[in-house]
């Protein structure tokens, strides 16, 4: 009796130990987890400003839905805002934007802020000044600058730190004019970018440019000295040429002279060549358009799927931001100071979500 038990106990061990051998042997291997780095943002700056005026936006099923939630859900995985120092208008301000920023992380996206230096819109053809550092020495008005650059990082702590706004000719003029006083210019991108590096490490540092070709060129081998991450580029065809072949080309060149990611910082297209407010529309006219993609829902996500595409196919290409994602036609069909760039929007003027809502995929 006790030699059977004896070698019922063997004959089980052997089977148990084939039996887990098998199980480990035939297991599928754990995938291994890709990190998720292309950017796919969206420039959200309005939204606070729309969303005090009670609008509501729709998902693609027609169901009210947070606008966060709605890009969160299609992939999306950053948001762009616009921070300005001390506007005369009710948006763009300090608070409002520490505070959007705080939704935004908490949705589980990674923030990209846009700092103008300036109370107002800056872009090429205006770098304003705020108007506390106006009468500045030059010497005051940096440090003055890299004082607010530590205030932001400490308060809303961005994950991309843009510097200025469509720099092409410097910023904060006259003092950082890139053309009338290069030195300054160069010295005040400088002392920012120091302090971010300095203060957080982690924070990814952007240069932003607008338009593509050698003027590109141009301003980034001016900034060869500064210490910075990404390149950001500006492309609307209306402003910047109709060529996509020139866009990769200038992105191919770029990421591999200077080394740095490259990302299409601002686009946008039309779903609609119509209006839906009494506010004048920048774009309205066949002639603004690239004839392979017309001013229809489907035109919109292909152009938008052809830049991802383009992005992916070059050697720098990182991540792009849609611009103008949700300003639609927010005061109304008579309203005179609603949106010039409902047609643009990537929702309807129903206030349904667009099918360019798919370039946020991750694939």
């Amino acid at each position: 009796m006790k030699t059977f038990f004896k070698t019922f106990f063997s004959l089980s061990l052997i089977f148990f130990t084939i039996s887990c051998s098998d199980d480990e042997t035939t297991a599928p291997p754990e995938e291994p987890i890709i990190e998720d780095t292309f950017i796919r943002a969206a420039d959200m700056s309005f939204l606070p400003l729309i969303e005090s005026e009670n609008t509501i936006y729709y998902n693609a099923s027609n169901q009210p839905e947070n606008t966060l939630t709605t890009l969160k859900n299609a992939g999306c995985n950053t948001i762009r805002i616009r921070l300005w120092k001390n506007p005369t208008v009710n948006q763009s301000g300090f608070n409002e934007v520490k505070t959007f920023a705080q939704r935004v992380k908490q949705a589980g996206m990674k923030v990209w802020l846009t700092v103008h230096y300036s109370d107002t819109w800056a872009d090429p053809g205006a770098q304003t000044t705020p108007v506390a550092w106006q009468s500045l020495s030059f010497a005051d008005l940096k440090t003055e600058a890299v004082i607010y650059t530590s205030s932001i990082l400490t308060e809303i702590q961005p994950d991309i730190f843009q510097i200025g706004n469509e720099i092409n000719s410097g910023l904060l003029w006259p003092n950082g004019h890139l053309i009338n006083n290069e030195s300054q210019s160069l010295q005040l991108i400088a002392a920012i970018s120091t302090k971010i590096r300095t203060q957080s490490p982690a924070t990814k540092i952007m240069l932003h440019y607008a338009g593509i070709g050698s003027g590109a060129t141009w301003f980034y081998n001016k900034m060869s000295t500064i210490d910075y991450d990404y390149i950001g580029l500006s492309y609307y065809p209306v402003w910047h040429g109709k060529s996509l072949t020139e866009l990769k080309t200038t992105i191919n060149l770029l990421g591999q002279t200077h080394n740095k990611k490259v990302l299409i910082a601002e686009t946008a297209y039309p779903f609609t060549l119509q209006w839906n407010d009494w506010t004048n529309n920048i774009l309205g006219l066949e002639n603004q358009l690239i004839p392979a993609y017309p001013a229809t829902p489907e035109g919109q996500k292909n152009f938008m799927l052809a830049i991802k595409n383009l992005l992916k196919e070059t050697n720098g290409g990182f991540g792009f931001a849609y611009w103008g994602t949700e300003w639609l036609a927010f005061r109304g069909s008579e309203s005179t100071n609603g949106s010039p760039w409902e047609n643009q929007a990537l929702w309807d003027f129903d206030h349904k979500l667009l099918p360019a809502i798919e370039v946020f995929n991750q694939d």
